[in-house]
């Protein structure tokens, strides 16, 4: 054994101590959560009334932008949508203190998304190379962008559609809809949080490329079939129209594409590197001109 690997042997430690090493980034990672839940708990009004509650009033940005369009576009109210502002109801005795609770720990763990994953990166670097630290230096800002564009995503879009969509769905003319505050706010919640998940797609293909799991090619081959789970999935987050579904495949489909780019991006990069390097190079020649 060499002087080198005995130093690395020496250097490697045990489960404890990374335990004592993982345990001030918890520390610190449920401190930064604990304060925000807090914060989040005495701004109730802000966060459960106008952010919320907002997409099933008229006013809503999206809602009104709707009805502006189709204005312009049909000079009615076609495309008009939670035109009419929903009375909500509360069946448990402990409900709204429950439902507050629910909403100020989602809230938290939503906006502590950057530093949670700043911790994880932090204690994580230490274990990679430098180039590892180098290359991965700005993954949680890429994290955090595609989050919070989804998030964005799903408030503004899916939400508003699915909230106008159920509200307003009748099975019958003799039952009355008598909507239940836990499960408008857990549905607004639900949506926007996956819709934050589903935009991690681009990120995840680019790691996956750099593993070398998947390539541009494939995803090109598996095009069509991508458009098909796509439009499933969009049928599934939004309500049966084809307007609202047309609004929600294209975001999807463009991140898809997004995915694409990024493959052939990391290939091309890595080709070049290989190539500088006198590694042999097995990237398709379409994937490596500009």
């Amino acid at each position: 054994m060499t002087d080198k690997q005995e130093k690395s042997s020496d250097n490697e430690m045990t489960f404890f101590e990374h335990i004592d090493a993982l345990r001030p980034h918890l520390v610190r990672g449920f401190s930064a959560l604990f304060i925000i839940m807090i914060v989040a708990f005495v701004a109730k009004k802000f966060i459960i009334d106008m952010v919320l509650m907002g997409p099933q009033s008229p006013d809503f940005p999206t809602n009104r932008w709707l009805c502006e369009l189709s204005h312009r576009l049909f000079g009615d109210d076609t495309l008009c949508i939670n035109h009419i502002k929903l009375n909500m109801v509360n069946t448990a005795l402990g409900g709204q203190f429950n439902l507050h609770m629910q909403v100020s720990m989602v809230t938290g763990v939503v906006l502590a998304v950057p530093y949670l994953l700043w911790e994880i990166w932090r204690f994580v670097a230490p274990a990679l190379t430098s180039y590892e630290r180098y290359k991965s230096r700005m993954f949680v800002f890429y994290v955090s962008v595609c989050f919070f564009c989804g998030l964005l995503f799903g408030y503004f879009l899916i939400v508003p559609l699915s909230i106008n969509f159920f509200a307003g769905y009748q099975a019958s003319a003799d039952i009355t809809n008598m909507i239940d505050v836990r499960s408008y706010l857990t549905t607004v919640l639900t949506v926007s949080v996956a819709c934050a998940a589903v935009f991690q797609l681009p990120l995840l293909i680019y790691y996956l490329t750099q593993m070398g799991i998947v390539t541009a090619a494939f995803l090109r081959k598996y095009r069509r079939h991508a458009i098909i789970l796509l439009t499933i999935v969009s049928a599934v987050i939004t309500p049966p129209d084809l307007f609202s579904l047309v609004l929600v495949i294209l975001p999807l489909y463009s991140l898809y594409e997004l995915s694409i780019f990024l493959a052939r991006h990391v290939e091309r990069k890595k080709a070049k590197e290989e190539a500088a390097n006198g590694y042999p190079v097995d990237v398709p020649q379409e994937d490596l001109e500009e």
